[in-house]
């Protein structure tokens, strides 16, 4: 196991990067604009077809881009063609992500879950992403909700830490996903087994008693995603540090 960064815990850290009005979520331009903040920056890692790491939240491209389909049935040039949220900011791959940060905050990268239900059948985007990060100098942790994408990016890249992004796993907002493994997501129960070192958990949720058992344990307790001041303080009573947006949270 590896030790999180204190790097983590000190500065917020911009959920997608610091975006707004202009400067769409997961964009290059968020990642300067976090930079110039002294943010921290979350970032998400979904693959074009060709396995390539980009930079993007959802599994569909529609959202954010106004195409149609998966990003990871779509091909590397096609994906790299199109513009974030009708700006000029192109969809950024991970490569090109870690070029414009070079060190200067701390990444905190979030691989989306490949199996769709958060099972064994997750390819080799870890892989990529841990080949993406062989030269990279900066503090760096990544994290996912799949537990076997924590172990395999560990097993990988056993020199950066790694973390599982939890929460309380309603059956509405995971319907894929067996309801007895829906039970052991939530109590955290893959914890020690897949080498994770912190978690980032649901701010809705932080009342859940194996949160408080990993705190009290010396566990660093990342949470997603606050969207206000008086959110902040209220993560904070339990939360070594939080991911934000929409908001200026305070350094």
């Amino acid at each position: 196991m590896t030790a999180l960064p204190q790097a983590f815990l000190t500065a917020p850290i911009a959920h997608r990067g610091l975006h707004g009005a202009g400067v769409p979520e997961n964009s290059l331009a968020a990642a300067r604009a976090a930079i110039d903040a002294g943010y921290g920056i979350e970032l998400d890692i979904q693959p074009a077809s060709d396995g390539t790491p980009m930079v993007f939240h959802d599994d569909f491209l529609t959202r954010l881009t106004g195409q149609s389909g998966l990003i990871s049935e779509t091909p590397l040039q096609a994906v790299q063609g199109f513009r974030l949220l009708g700006s000029d900011e192109p969809v950024p791959t991970l490569a090109e992500f870690l070029e414009v940060v070079a060190g200067q905050v701390p990444l905190l990268i979030e691989i989306k879950d490949q199996d769709g239900a958060c099972g064994p059948d997750i390819g080799d985007l870890q892989l990529q992403v841990a080949k993406a990060l062989e030269t990279y100098q900066g503090d760096v942790a990544m994290m996912s909700f799949n537990p076997h994408t924590v172990a395999a990016f560990h097993e990988a890249a056993p020199h950066i830490a790694v973390g599982l992004t939890t929460c309380d796993y309603r059956a509405k907002h995971w319907p894929l996903v067996p309801d007895e493994r829906r039970a052991e997501l939530s109590a955290i129960l893959d914890f020690d087994r897949c080498g994770a070192s912190f978690i980032s958990h649901d701010r809705n949720t932080l009342d859940n008693p194996r949160v408080d058992a990993l705190a009290a344990q010396g566990v660093p307790v990342l949470c997603w995603t606050v969207r206000s001041a008086e959110e902040e303080a209220a993560a904070r009573r339990v939360a070594s540090n939080i991911t934000f947006e929409g908001y200026s949270a305070a350094i």
